[in-house]
């Protein structure tokens, strides 16, 4: 054995943690753009937790882990009465955030939901400012999680944009809780070395496998994993700034290190990588290119490379309605990434399946012009079986230019078509969306309707008045992020 491991000297820590911790550190965002696009996630993202909380599957899962448990300067979770410490709050606020598969997206060869770190963000920052209150001392005020937002979504996008986890078979809620790791340490006050320690410790973590994603075990653990990260994220930020000493070399160890251990196979083959790729490549450095180009779900809680189909199959229902009989055959064109994550065959067991499925999110809106979360529900699926009789007659096929589209970083398409021909020889049009609603491309279409989707997600959970003047709150970007972290916090109180 040679270098490091036989000589037992202690390396420095891997560039590549370096650069997410001096990017926290050292990074001020001056871009209009992400500061804007940065509220509207907020908004967006409260809104999906908020309409979450109707689904007692989810809620199952909220509150203290022992009952009765007070919390001094305790986090709140939105929408609820409960008080927690940071890394129950956020496991909490992540699990509501992504239960409904409606927050924010990020594609590329890793795809995510950079949004899901409010989890981490929104718990430390109210816990934070409470005992900060308490102690004389100013709060954070709602700039900060701003902030802490563009950071967050920077290191978790910019790592997705070369780098494929899913191929080696991991889930991206690793990136999650890297991000989240270097932005709560951040906020909880820890300097450079502790900051190194902490997002050591995230690439050191075991990381979840991607199973629960994938038939035939695709589940409901794929809505709380992100919750699960940011928690973990808030764990290890705290140990961190406790003393612990890091892992400098956890990436890069030879045998023992993430792409060694975890990196070095492809998913398909199992073939080895040859060393040089089995680290990161990056496309471009840290700044705000992540929150600046975030793709939002505005008109369908589904996964997000079935977006524009779904768009498709709305704008073909009223051609199809009078005519499911009738139907031979449905042909969805679409990019590698959705055939490789999303298109199945077979029956479907739960939700988690069905939001999952190309098919199914296709046929659904085709038949009723529409696609919600109630669509994915047992009791709504068992009472159409239409919708299984359509998935049996679709054909999915890869177009070789929107799978190059979709990794073009100049177009970050998700295109997709949808045709449908009948017995008679006849046919609809071949209806192609390139980019869905929630793309930067289509932000001046996009950004109205979603500040209605979230008038609509708050009336789910308050009071009209109420619900009335929290969107005020957030649409006047100078009220609130002027506002203290812990009053914000405390209008979404039940």
């Amino acid at each position: 054995m040679t270098g490091n491991v036989e000589q037992n000297q202690r390396p420095d820590y891997d560039p590549e943690i370096q650069a997410i911790v001096d990017y926290v550190l050292d990074y001020r965002v001056t871009s209009p753009e992400a500061w804007r696009t940065a509220r509207h996630c907020l908004m967006d993202t409260l809104g999906c937790g908020l309409l979450a909380l109707r689904f007692p599957e989810c809620t199952k899962h909220l509150g203290p882990l022992v009952e009765g448990t007070v919390v001094p300067h305790g986090a709140r979770v939105p929408g609820t009465p409960h008080r927690l410490d940071p890394v129950k709050a956020a496991w909490d606020i992540g699990c509501i955030v992504r239960w409904l598969d409606y927050n924010d997206t990020w594609l590329a060869a890793e795809w995510g939901h950079p949004s899901d770190n409010l989890g981490a963000i929104l718990a430390v920052a109210d816990h934070l400012s409470q005992k900060q209150l308490a102690n004389g001392r100013a709060p954070l005020v709602m700039k900060d999680v701003l902030e802490a937002m563009v950071l967050a979504h920077e290191i978790q996008g910019v790592l997705a944009l070369e780098n494929s986890f899913n191929r080696v078979g991991l889930d991206h809620v690793l990136l999650v809780k890297v991000a989240s790791t270097a932005v709560a340490a951040r906020m909880m006050g820890a300097d450079r070395e502790q900051l190194l320690s902490a997002v050591s410790h995230a690439w050191v973590d075991g990381q979840a496998l991607r199973t629960y994603r994938h038939a035939p075990n695709a589940g409901s653990r794929k809505s709380w994993a992100a919750g699960d990260a940011t928690s973990r994220a808030v764990r290890l930020a705290d140990i961190a700034l406790r003393g612990e000493m890091g892992i400098p070399g956890a990436l890069s160890a030879p045998q023992w290190g993430f792409y060694d251990v975890l990196f070095a196979k492809t998913n398909k083959d199992q073939k080895l990588k040859p060393e040089s790729e089995r680290r990161f490549r990056f496309q471009r450095g840290f700044g705000s290119y992540v929150m600046e180009n975030i793709l939002f779900k505005i008109s369908f809680p589904a996964e997000f490379h079935a977006q524009t189909a779904c768009e498709a199959a709305v704008r073909l229902h009223p051609q199809v309605r009078d005519r499911i009989e009738e139907i031979d055959r449905i042909v969805l064109t679409t990019h590698d990434s959705a055939i490789r994550i999303i298109s199945k065959e077979g029956p479907l067991s739960n939700p988690a399946d069905r939001d999952h499925c190309l098919q199914y999110m296709t046929a659904v809106p085709l038949l009723y012009g529409d696609l919600t979360a109630e669509h994915y529900e047992d009791a709504f699926h068992e009472a159409h079986p239409l919708i299984d009789q359509l998935r049996g007659k679709m054909e999915v096929v890869e177009d070789p230019d929107y799978s190059r589209d979709y990794h073009d970083p100049d177009k970050r398409s998700i295109a997709n078509a949808v045709q449908v021909f009948f017995r008679d020889g006849g046919h609809t049009d071949k209806v192609a969306v390139e980019y869905p609603i929630g793309h930067r491309r289509r932000r001046e279409e996009g950004i109205p309707l979603l500040e209605e989707k979230f008038r609509r997600n708050l009336a789910t959970r308050f009071p009209a008045g109420r619900a009335r003047a929290l969107f005020e709150l957030c649409a006047d970007a100078d009220r609130l992020e002027t506002t203290p972290v812990n009053e914000f916090m405390e209008e979404f109180v039940i």
